[in-house]
């Protein structure tokens, strides 16, 4: 245990956040994203919401300022009939350190962008379409 950080982060999660240079992007994936056959490094975290993992990295990992679009959400497939409340959840906890700039991804292109990502958490995520792209920034402290 340390102080100061959230204990939902786990120490592999904390390991490839300080891995992680300026412009790597990691995937926060939902329940049914195929997180173990696209992951460069795949690190677990079932049992966990996007939500609450998202507020936690934010603490400690800061969003790239270098590029208009830093987030990006896996757009929901045209005709899909989905409600997705969850994209309103994510603008908020961004809105907290930085004005929200989210793209929407189309499906598979965002399955292509997640396998060149450093990392994938899989989570237990039950919200539909609600995998998330995280683009790390600089660090100025």
């Amino acid at each position: 245990m340390l102080k100061g950080i959230p204990s939902i982060l786990t120490p592999e999660l904390l390991k490839v956040l300080m891995e992680m240079g300026h412009g790597d992007e990691i995937v926060l994936g939902d329940g049914n994203f195929p997180a173990a056959s696209h992951a460069q490094r795949l690190i677990r975290c079932d049992g966990h919401a996007v939500p609450e993992l998202l507020k936690a990295i934010l603490l400690l990992f800061p969003l790239d300022t270098y590029c208009e679009q830093p987030v990006a959400l896996m757009a929901k497939v045209p005709g899909d009939p989905v409600e997705t409340p969850i994209w309103g959840e994510y603008e908020t906890i961004i809105g907290e350190h930085m004005q929200p700039a989210i793209e929407h991804v189309e499906r598979f292109a965002f399955y292509e962008r997640a396998k060149r990502a450093y990392a994938i958490v899989a989570t237990g995520e039950k919200a539909l379409y609600a995998n998330v792209i995280l683009k790390k920034g600089v660090v100025v402290e």
